[in-house]
């Protein structure tokens, strides 16, 4: 059984550290999808834009010589607990295919790509391939007070988030929303938790810098990336 990519999606999120752990946990995250040549006909997305959102699946990038566990432990439950890998969203699956929710913020017609969507809140790092794109139909999608094993209460817990004005200036005003919106959400592994430690990770062509202590995240530079 194989698939063909239809599509990739590109942001300011080269790679995955720093990216949300979910979809819609940063709406100001704009990405754009761009379709392979024999998909770009504008027949194809007749109607697209009568729907809110979108579902986009998608295949993880390769997971390096890692094989197959029937269990991993999660970061964001604190990489101590043991759980089945089919109770939960790792990458590390049998078959790496992953599920995400986005917000369709826009169609255009490009000359360069042909039909070209615009979508927030994606989870997705710059260059993930689409396998298939299918419209989100809260009458049948949405679930309210579903069980989620936990994980409801972790996301609801947001950290405070400071930004010197210095690098603040370096972004757009989306940008920078995105970037309050993923530090809110400790970017971090559930097991790190050094005060000390500077972490990073690259975002908009700058490698953004930071600390984390006593439930705030702390920006302490960003430095432009080389080309």
């Amino acid at each position: 059984m194989q698939y063909e990519p239809i599509a990739h999606i590109e942001n300011d999120f080269p790679t995955k550290f720093g990216l949300p752990r979910q979809s819609g946990l940063s709406e100001h995250l704009v990405s754009r999808i761009i379709m392979e040549p024999r998909y770009r006909d504008a027949e194809a997305f007749r109607g697209i834009e009568e729907f809110e959102y979108l579902w986009l699946i998608w295949a993880f990038a390769e997971m390096g010589k890692r094989a197959w566990s029937p269990t991993v432990r999660p970061p964001k439950l604190g990489g101590n607990k043991r759980v089945g890998v089919f109770a939960t969203r790792s990458p590390n699956r049998p078959n790496p295919i992953g599920l995400t929710r986005v917000r369709l913020l826009g169609v255009a017609q490009t000359p360069q790509h042909g039909t070209v969507l615009t979508v927030g809140g994606a989870d997705l790092m710059s260059g993930t391939a689409i396998l298939d794109i299918k419209p989100y139909l809260p009458f049948a999608d949405s679930v309210p007070g579903a069980a989620a094993g936990g994980y409801e209460q972790r996301a609801r817990e947001k950290a405070a988030v400071e930004i010197p004005p210095e690098v603040a200036a370096l972004f757009t005003e989306e940008q920078l929303q995105t970037l309050r919106e993923v530090l809110a959400c400790d970017p971090r592994p559930g097991y790190q938790h050094d005060a000390e430690r500077v972490y990073g990770f690259a975002y908009a062509g700058y490698d953004v810098r930071f600390t984390a202590k006593d439930g705030v995240i702390a920006v302490l530079e960003a430095v432009r990336e080389p080309r």
